[in-house]
């Protein structure tokens, strides 16, 4: 199964204590604090703010949705039964809501490594009823990338929503794809090796975290940005590591959540050393200023208010609140 470990966070989830990180100072409404919400999630990966102002997050273990009360932290089961991972990551891995309907991409559950589930977008019937609205998996088969891969059916890692339909990265095959709700896909726009993870839309523009190839260097650490009929993209900023999320804060501040330090010597796809994730704001000038260090090992980020939410492998929420303050402006 070692070529599974091509793209990013393959590895077998390291469980630390709990230790307090690091913050930097946010002069308009004090400074940011870190408190742990939840702990105990399965597999958690992905995550999403629900129509009911709820998170919503994937437990790839479980095969489940689970949905988290964002200021108690109370967790009720939203939709089970999914496939579930088999390499250590995939299964369910991100959640998105159209309306009141959800939908759940899965990966890595395919015969390419020992399973017989389809990958692709699901969604969400019922507590435990999905339909297939698209196969990514057939279409990478019949479509595969320009750059080398080891997983024919690749290794998807984020869902957004744009345009009424979806945007789907793929961390193994270097694309985005775009998906519609009946299913058609198509490459929106590829890559070279750069290991494409977390989106975030604004209008018309997707957002879009890079983790880098290995070692995962601070400067291989990018957020760039595209349109639905851009043939590249603008680099939004660069210098954090291992990248894996983007997301806008209050007014229209952009952050991006860092993995952290790579293991010297660990393979491709071993997640970043225990308590070195932190999450950044981007600057106009391109660069990023840490807000909050010391997380461990975060895959994805979420914001209510000037509150971040970050899910962690290690299947904790971490609740940073006083993060996106005014005064507010684009990449300030």
């Amino acid at each position: 199964m070692a070529s599974v470990r091509k793209v990013l966070l393959l590895a077998a989830v390291l469980i630390v204590p709990i230790t307090a990180p690091a913050a930097s100072a946010s002069p308009a409404c004090g400074e940011p604090t870190a408190a742990v919400l939840v702990t105990g999630l399965e597999g958690a990966s992905g995550s999403t703010i629900g129509p009911d102002g709820a998170l919503y997050v994937t437990e790839g273990a479980a095969g489940r949705i689970s949905r988290v009360d964002p200021k108690t932290g109370e967790i009720t089961t939203f939709a089970s039964g999914l496939p579930t991972a088999i390499v250590g990551i995939g299964g369910a891995i991100d959640v998105a809501f159209i309306g009141s309907t959800a939908y759940v991409l899965v990966t890595l559950v395919s015969s390419d490594v020992g399973g017989t589930d389809v990958v692709g977008i699901y969604r969400v019937d019922g507590p435990n009823s999905f339909t297939v609205v698209a196969d990514l998996g057939e279409f990478s088969l019949q479509n595969p990338p320009s750059t080398p891969f080891d997983v024919p059916t690749g290794v998807q890692y984020a869902l957004e929503t744009y345009r009424g339909g979806f945007l789907v990265t793929d961390g193994h095959h270097n694309r985005v794809l775009q998906v519609t709700r009946a299913g058609a896909i198509a490459e929106l726009i590829a890559f070279d090796n750069i290991v494409p993870t977390g989106m975030a839309v604004r209008g018309n523009t997707v957002y879009m975290a890079q983790a880098g190839p290995v070692p995962h260097l601070a400067q291989d650490g990018r957020i760039v940005s595209f349109g639905a009929k851009s043939s590249g993209v603008t680099e939004v900023a660069s210098g954090a590591r291992l990248l894996v999320d983007v997301e806008f804060g209050r007014g229209r501040l952009l952050y991006a959540l860092s993995q952290g330090d790579f293991p010297v010597g660990e393979p491709a796809g071993a997640p970043a050393m225990p308590n070195t994730g932190s999450l950044v704001e981007v600057n106009a000038d391109g660069t990023v200023t840490v807000v909050i260090d010391g997380l461990n090992q975060p895959t994805s980020l979420e914001f209510i208010g000037n509150t971040a939410y970050v899910v962690t492998l290690t299947g904790e929420i971490w609740k940073i609140d006083a993060v996106s303050c005014p005064p507010y402006g684009m990449l300030r």
